[in-house]
């Protein structure tokens, strides 16, 4: 089963806590294993410097996991974070992020995923996270 853009979106207002609804992240795409979230650009976000923070980076990594379980799934499962893990290689400034996660593998009760986060508009990753889900349902 396919998850549509508008169920995956759906996916995104019905299970998540309002304070990572309020980092204002879109489904930009959803195609089998894989989901492209946007994470707007906003000075609330911003760190001492003016680069995005690393909290919000994190989140975003985590949320956009999730969209890609619910792709690969056909729809919203319970599960939870193992294990996430993120480096930080360059700031992102005034510009929205696209946060891509692609599932490596997608099993029975693991799921384990690549995260990729560019500054629109360029090629060179601003962050790379993978993370590590348990399935519980």
């Amino acid at each position: 089963m396919t998850l549509t853009l508008t169920a995956a979106e759906k996916v995104l207002a019905d299970n998540f806590a309002p304070w990572v609804l309020d980092l204002g992240l879109s489904v930009a795409s959803v195609d089998g294993h894989e989901a492209v979230l946007r994470l707007p650009w906003s000075d609330r976000l911003a760190r001492e410097g003016g680069g995005l923070s690393g909290q919000a980076l994190m989140a975003a990594a985590d949320t956009a996991t999730v969209i890609a379980v619910a792709a690969a799934r056909g729809g919203f499962v319970p599960m939870t974070t193992v294990q996430q893990s993120i480096s930080f290689q360059r700031p992102v400034l005034g510009s929205d992020v696209l946060v891509r996660a692609r599932l490596t593998k997608a099993g029975r009760r693991m799921a384990f995923a690549d995260i990729t986060m560019t500054a629109e508009g360029t090629e060179e990753p601003a962050a790379h996270a993978t993370a590590v889900y348990a399935l519980l349902g």
